[in-house]
Parts: C-alpha cells; sequence; structure tokens
C-alpha cells in the first residue's frame, strides 16, 4: 500500500461537518502528534492487552470501545501495567477512546511519557470507525491534477479539456448560464475512491469557483449565479476533450466508435469535439450528457441505428432476386 505524509495533527486539523465530523480531540501525548499515519485502517487492541501481541498492527490507529476500556480498567485496577507498557513500547500512531471514555491516570502517565497521543471522541464505536474509514479513504485515495474545467450537466460530471484557448471557459460558462453546475476551473483535482471511481474538485478551495475569461478577467461564480450553480466535488463520468478544427481529419459521425481516456486506472468515455465558428459546443455537451445517461439505462442510440440500417440492407438484398427490373408494387 502506498504510503501518504499524513499526521495526527492533520487528522485533528482536518475540516469535517455534519455526518463526517469525527468529533476528535487531545487528551495528552500532545508532543506526539506530528506522528504519521500510514495506513487507512483502524486496529481494536483487546487482544494486545491480555498480553498477546503476536501480528500485532500497531501501525495503524488504535481504537478503545466499551469493552477495551472495561478491561484496561480491570488491568489498571490490579496494578498490571506491563502489558500496557509493551504497549507503548510500539511506534503507535496514536489512540482514540469513543463514548467519550477516558483513560485512567496510569493509561495517561505511559502516553505522556512515550509521546503517543490519546484523543477522545464522543461518537460510538461502529459510527466513529464507518466514518474515520470514509475519510481517511478519500485523504489516502490516488489523486492526480489536470488542467480543464469540471462542470456537472444533467447530474454527470464532465471535464472538459484542451489546450489553451481553445474556449474550455466559455464553453462552462454558457452551460451555467443554462443552469448548469461549476465544479472547477483552470486546475481539477482527481481522486481514485475505491479503484472504480473518479472524485473531481477544486486543486484550491479559495479560487475554485472562480473563473478566468479573456478579456474579461477573474469573474466570481458564486456571486454572479448564487449557490446553485456550484458543487464542490463531483463524480467525473465524461471526458469532453475541445480541439480546433482540422480540415483533414476524419471525425466519427456516427458514434459507434467508444473512445475512453484512462485516468488512475479508470478508463471513462471521452469525447472528441472540433471547434469552429458556429458550432454550438455547450448544446452539444447537454446532448452528450442526456446521451450518456441513455446508454446507462441500455439504449446505445448509434448501434440501434447501425443495426438498423444493416437489417434494411439484408431485407433488401434478399427480396431483389425474387423481382424483375419490371416488377413493380
Amino acid at each position: 500500500m502506498a504510503l501518504k505524509r499524513f499526521s495526527v495533527l492533520d487528522l485533528l486539523a482536518l475540516d469535517l461537518k455534519e455526518h463526517d465530523s469525527l468529533d476528535l480531540h487531545c487528551v495528552c501525548g500532545r508532543r506526539g502528534l506530528v506522528r504519521e499515519i500510514t495506513i487507512p485502517d483502524l486496529n481494536r487492541p483487546g487482544l494486545a492487552l491480555s498480553g498477546f501481541f503476536e501480528s500485532f498492527a500497531y501501525q495503524r490507529v488504535q481504537l478503545f470501545g466499551r469493552g477495551e476500556v472495561a478491561y484496561l480498567n480491570k488491568i489498571l485496577s490490579e496494578g498490571k501495567l506491563d502489558t500496557i507498557e509493551q504497549l507503548f513500547s510500539f511506534n503507535l500512531p496514536c489512540c482514540i477512546f469513543t463514548h467519550n471514555l477516558y483513560p485512567g491516570q496510569a493509561f495517561v502517565d505511559l502516553a505522556e511519557k512515550t509521546g503517543c497521543p490519546v484523543l477522545q471522541t464522543g461518537l460510538e464505536s461502529s459510527e466513529f470507525t464507518s466514518r474515520l474509514l470514509r475519510v481517511m479513504s478519500t485523504v489516502f485515495a490516488p489523486k492526480i491534477s489536470l488542467h480543464g474545467v469540471l462542470v456537472e450537466v444533467y447530474g454527470l460530471g464532465i471535464l472538459i479539456m484542451g489546450d489553451s484557448g481553445v474556449g474550455k471557459s466559455e464553453t462552462a460558462l454558457e452551460l451555467i448560464e443554462r443552469g448548469h453546475r461549476l465544479v472547477a476551473d483552470d486546475v481539477v483535482e482527481i481522486s481514485c475512491l475505491n479503484g472504480n471511481s473518479l472524485i473531481g474538485q477544486g486543486a484550491n478551495k479559495i479560487i475554485g469557483h472562480h473563473m478566468e475569461i479573456r478579456g474579461l478577467g477573474i469573474i466570481n461564480i458564486t456571486q454572479l449565479y448564487g449557490v446553485g450553480s456550484i458543487r464542490e466535488r463531483k463524480e467525473v463520468q465524461i471526458v469532453a476533450k475541445l480541439e480546433e478544427w482540422d480540415a483533414n481529419k476524419v471525425y466519427d459521425r456516427l458514434g459507434t466508435e467508444e473512445l475512453t481516456m484512462d485516468i488512475l486506472g479508470v478508463r471513462i468515455p471521452r469525447l472528441e469535439i472540433p471547434v469552429k465558428p458556429g458550432r454550438n459546443v455547450p448544446i452539444i455537451l447537454e446532448t452528450a450528457a442526456m446521451n450518456e445517461r441513455l446508454k446507462s439505462m441500455g439504449f446505445f442510440s448509434a448501434k440501434e441505428f447501425n443495426q438498423n440500417v444493416l437489417k434494411w440492407i439484408e431485407t433488401d438484398a434478399a427480396r431483389a432476386p425474387y423481382y424483375g427490373v419490371d416488377d413493380t408494387y
């Protein structure tokens, strides 16, 4: 698994709201907040507390729920600190106590001594586990930054790409004017979640919903068109590459040739759209979005047309030998 530089302090500093909030705060061991989390997973250290350290997943975040805390209090009351000392002999990223549970003083003293951060949350263990795994899957997901504009058109995320000056931002602006939404302009950061889903967002949250229009300058889409015209993130489902019209190039006119683009190991549909005066590119992208939705429902217009033409040709060819030149209906 690829490693990523992500510390416990970074975990505490995440700006998470509502159903993503982890409700974390540090109880002790603050000098260890620089420790890095290298594996996006959790470990329940029940076996380790009982003295079994074989195959102990110490590289993971250690989660203490009600069961672990009950056993911890038992061994602390009996004065058995050897297993806790052995626990802290490993370079643990951090320990997290759910349900607002508080470890015993002996545990806190050992955590301070070894510099292991101890965090606390009011969430239940199951809820905190699902939230933290969801957050870390995003943090540790493979990422790439691409030059383009990401817009949502009829519920589909379209990444508009092309050479500088081909009209990407102007096309996106017309789509916004027609009621669609902007996700990011100029630089789009794409993350691969679960190995098959590409999620795009602005590489910089401060300038993410601003656009540069040549001859006009920087404009704020949120202020001009309202909050309904923007989205923070969206799955990338189509790549539309705009290019200058090349009279010597043969463009697909039937749509039977399915082009794709590989982004972080995921192949998504790609359109090559030639641009020249008189072509309404925003309407073409709207039609492409609706056509892609039809494909997802099992309707492939180009293939159906091709099959119908072939059936007509075969029927006409089969009928021809049975009629003379002078035969009429």
